[in-house]
């Protein structure tokens, strides 16, 4: 029959060289699924001319990419159009799914996202203390601030340089540069209004939601319960696999076991709406 499709988003500053897209390539070729990973805007090595990047709420952008390549897949024959999404990139989908609601099953027939930071304010908060903060906060900036000093270069005015370069956290990054680039008017607007948990009930497409409960960007206290989120997404929320890490075996265990299951789940979504 005619070869479904899956597409991968990814995470912060990730590109396809990454591990996990690595994995999931694995999966769609062992499952006879076609795979594609649209690189967001400012994450292919090349800088995007726009005055803008990618952030987490980035639903048009995101919808942009599955019409565009739910459209080529149609043209040659295709079959259905799979989506996971890890770490920004699930937030990112799951607003996608959201905010299209009845009108998503046309794209895609079912969605997946991955160590999902999905309370943005809780995740930012996490990444901004201790140990996160000495290790991952330093490693983000040390790639984001240099494209937002490049984007500044294209774009004179865009932002305050000397504040920029001054930020320590995502928080004070976020407010020079991610919220105001892209119409929030701080970092409280935008993790508020970018987040997908408070709106998964709007879901009307299959949609998985895997989430560590020792991720270290998403404390376990912030995820949802099933109760709060309607009948179209199912939680995983395993004790082990940190961030995008889910090995399997005996360590280092090897990191295929996540993508396998959720390919399988992805195949075998049936949407109680169109079945």
């Amino acid at each position: 029959g005619p070869k479904p499709l899956l597409v991968l988003f990814h995470g912060l500053e990730g590109s396809s060289r990454s591990h996990y897209a690595e994995a999931f390539a694995a999966v769609a070729a062992a499952s006879g699924m076609a795979f594609a990973v649209p690189h967001f805007r400012g994450c292919s090595g090349e800088l995007n001319l726009a005055p803008r990047a990618y952030h987490s709420g980035d639903f048009e952008e995101i919808g942009w990419i599955l019409e565009r390549l739910r459209a080529q897949h149609d043209a040659a024959g295709g079959g259905p159009l799979f989506a996971a999404g890890v770490s920004l990139g699930g937030n990112a989908l799951l607003r996608w799914a959201e905010e299209a609601g009845d009108t998503a099953g046309r794209t895609a027939k079912a969605v997946a996202a991955i160590s999902a930071p999905i309370d943005l304010a809780a995740g930012g908060r996490a990444i901004g203390q201790g140990f996160n903060k000495l290790v991952y906060t330093r490693m983000f900036l040390s790639t984001m601030k240099p494209k937002a000093l490049a984007k500044l270069a294209q774009h004179p005015g865009l932002f305050d340089h000397d504040r920029l370069v001054a930020a320590r956290d995502l928080y004070a990054f976020d407010n020079v540069f991610t919220a105001p680039l892209h119409g929030f008017s701080d970092t409280d607007d935008y993790w508020r209004r970018g987040s997908a948990k408070p709106h998964l009930h709007a879901i009307r497409i299959p949609a998985l939601v895997v989430n560590a409960t020792n991720d270290p960007f998403v404390p376990a206290s912030s995820l949802p319960r099933q109760a709060d989120v309607g009948a179209h997404v199912t939680l995983w929320q395993p004790a082990h696999g940190g961030h995008v890490g889910f090995p399997q075996g005996r360590p280092p265990g090897h990191v295929g076991a996540m993508p396998e299951a959720v390919g399988a789940w992805l195949l075998g979504a049936q949407n109680p709406l169109y079945g």
